[in-house]
């Protein structure tokens, strides 16, 4: 696959954030946004994921193919490990959960209910969910949170897997995963006063 996005403008509650980013992403690529915090990182994710709608430009190529993770786990704490990824495998018409349960280091946690994890754990298996959807897009949003150093290990290792087969991610995060990477500085982006017409939605 692969994702274009042309000069794309993004807002908050109706307030632009980011305007004119443009970049393209290719199979096999990973993308890492960077930025201070409060930059616009994780509205853009959330608007290339089709989460919300682009103030101006476009997104060409995510359709069908965005498997998305931010803070939340994503996770039924009454069902078991396995009976999680199952579900979302589910959702996404696929099956099977073996290579899921092996990239996170989840094996022999399937019977144990999600909500008896912890907290690292709970992380890795709503990372795991990923692995199980069968969409070639990743959009992660600081994936390693609440990841001690093995985990993160665990979770760079899925991510190269995954653009070895032909996927690719795009991702905002503070630390170094030493995946091979194009870097995208949002801060030049930042959108000026003016730039963009402001939506009403946020008088709604």
């Amino acid at each position: 696959m692969e994702l274009n996005v042309t000069d794309l403008a993004v807002g908050r509650s109706g307030v632009p954030v980011l305007a004119g980013v443009s970049f393209t992403l290719s199979a096999g690529r990973a993308l890492v946004l960077r930025g201070p915090n409060g930059a616009g990182k994780t509205t853009l994710l959330r608007t290339v994921a089709g989460l919300q709608e682009p103030m101006e430009g476009a997104v060409v190529g995510a359709e069908d193919q965005v498997a998305y993770a931010a803070h939340a786990d994503g996770l039924k704490a009454a069902l078991t490990v396995a009976e999680n990824l199952q579900f979302w495998a589910a959702v996404f018409g696929q099956s099977g959960i073996a290579e899921a349960l092996h990239a996170f280091d989840l094996e022999g946690l399937e019977n144990r209910a999600a909500g008896t994890l912890s907290a690292g754990q709970k992380r890795r298996l709503g990372l795991a969910r990923l692995v199980v959807t069968g969409r070639s897009l990743w959009i992660l949003d600081e994936p390693t949170v609440s990841l001690d150093a093995a985990s993160v290990a665990l979770f760079a290792d899925a991510v190269r897997a995954h653009l070895a087969g032909g996927g690719c991610a795009l991702m905002a995060t503070h630390i170094d995963l030493g995946i091979e990477a194009d870097v995208l500085d949002v801060t030049p982006y930042r959108a000026r006063a003016g730039a963009v017409a402001a939506s009403d939605e946020a008088f709604l």
